[in-house]
């Protein structure tokens, strides 16, 4: 189809590179904006360089992973399912693979594959690519007449899809830019906050096992303020010099809102598997196996070795203390502690080194089933720029793809018509 529109994607992330290249599928030729002389920076480095694409489960499951305004996504993701990326990216030469969570991967863990499968694709429909950075759009009448850059200012496009991302890394690019343009046009932004965040913690506990990662455990948040428990889940964390990180923190980030220093405390089973019965039977028959030794030299089999003497000091007992005189009482706190080792928050990590940014364009703006603006007609949105945002496990570049689809499907309907 090529009738004489044209299209403006602002952003060559994730959703500004799947735009543009459904609107090539359909004989559209978009113009794409990216500051950066490279396409999908971010992109690039997601998944610790190796791209968590989707993730493999039913639209309906995915919808439950979702952690703030869900019910806005349900068209979208109806549109343009996890099933539909793993269908896309295998067609574009892009081998995946399935790992522990249902998180998809490209079989070489190479995020570069996935980034230039998408810039082979939409470069041999016709995209043109413009590297300016987007300053500002210019509206009349309800309706984008300018793109504005720090350049020079370009005119004459029917539609406008804006996807400059969020805030976090925003050495690839990801400084908010978006949120400006779009609360110039009379867009509301919502509160932004880090999501899928690393958390600080108070006290000396967390630095003493700077690099330990716990592998198997649960955790628990509790908000001491509602005095409840808010988010439980089973994986991997790791401590570092400022607190904690890992994927069970990364999901449990999504839950602390608002954030207050002291609001929220982690609670680690360091052995979930077992009761508290079962533990002591277990502690007991270590401490018999090592009876003549000091309770520091008597944990090994239980404990990382780097957590051994941070733990002891949890459970108030000198480390020279002889195996064989360790008490009853002692030994459940002993028990106790390492069934609920509890760690208070004091604040996320700053935004900028979090995965996603939540907040972002209010949805009550945007037309779920388009992803058009209430405000511009035709302004469309896509990806992190809109307050939407999920857990860990690939779900959020889902967020990225099943958007800028709806945009695009839209915008082609559209001229489809005309």
């Amino acid at each position: 189809m090529n009738n004489g529109k044209s299209v403006a994607v602002i952003g060559g992330g994730a959703a500004g590179m799947m735009a543009c290249c459904r609107l090539t599928d359909a004989g559209i030729r978009p113009v794409l904006f990216e500051r950066n002389s490279l396409l999908g920076k971010k992109l690039g480095i997601t998944g610790k360089g190796r791209c968590n694409v989707t993730n493999d489960c039913m639209a309906e499951e995915y919808m439950k992973n979702l952690t703030k305004n869900s019910k806005f996504m349900y068209s979208a993701i109806n549109r343009f399912s996890p099933h539909d990326t793993i269908k896309f990216f295998t067609s574009l030469g892009v081998p995946l693979k399935t790992e522990r969570g249902r998180r998809v991967f490209p079989v070489s863990d190479k995020a570069t594959d996935v980034v230039l499968a998408l810039k082979n694709k939409l470069v041999a429909g016709g995209c043109k690519i413009i590297n300016e950075r987007v300053t500002g759009l210019e509206s009349e009448n309800g309706k984008i007449t300018t793109i504005k850059t720090e350049k020079t200012a370009h005119s004459g496009f029917d539609a406008i899809i804006l996807c400059t991302g969020g805030l976090s890394y925003p050495v690839t690019g990801s400084t908010g830019d978006g949120y400006e343009i779009a609360k110039a046009l009379g867009h509301t932004v919502t509160p932004l906050i880090p999501s899928l965040s690393a958390l600080e913690c108070n006290g000396g506990f967390c630095e003493k096992l700077q690099g330990l990662s716990l592998k198997n455990i649960s955790v628990k948040i509790k908000d001491n303020i509602k005095n409840k428990i808010i988010f439980e889940d089973f994986g991997e964390m790791l401590f570092t010099h400022f607190g904690v990180s890992g994927p069970v923190i990364l999901s449990a980030s999504a839950h602390m809102r608002p954030m207050e220093n002291g609001r929220y405390s982690i609670i680690i089973d360091e052995k979930p598997a077992l009761t508290h019965d079962m533990l002591d039977k277990r502690v007991l028959f270590d401490f018999d196996k090592y009876k003549n030794r000091q309770i520091s030299n008597a944990m090994g089999d239980l404990l990382p070795q780097k957590m051994i003497l941070p733990f002891i000091d949890l459970c108030s007992i000198p480390y020279s203390t002889s195996v064989n005189s360790i008490t009853k009482a002692q030994r459940k706190v002993i028990v106790d502690t390492m069934k609920a080792i509890e760690l208070n928050v004091s604040r996320f990590r700053p935004i900028d080194e979090a995965i996603v940014t939540s907040g972002g364009i209010n949805v009550k703006e945007i037309e779920p089933a388009t992803m058009r603006s209430k405000l511009c007609e035709n302004l469309y949105f896509a990806g992190e720029i809109i307050d939407v945002d999920a857990y860990t496990g690939g779900y959020n570049l889902q967020i990225a793809f099943s958007t800028a689809v709806t945009a695009a499907d839209a915008i082609i309907n559209i001229f489809t018509e005309v």
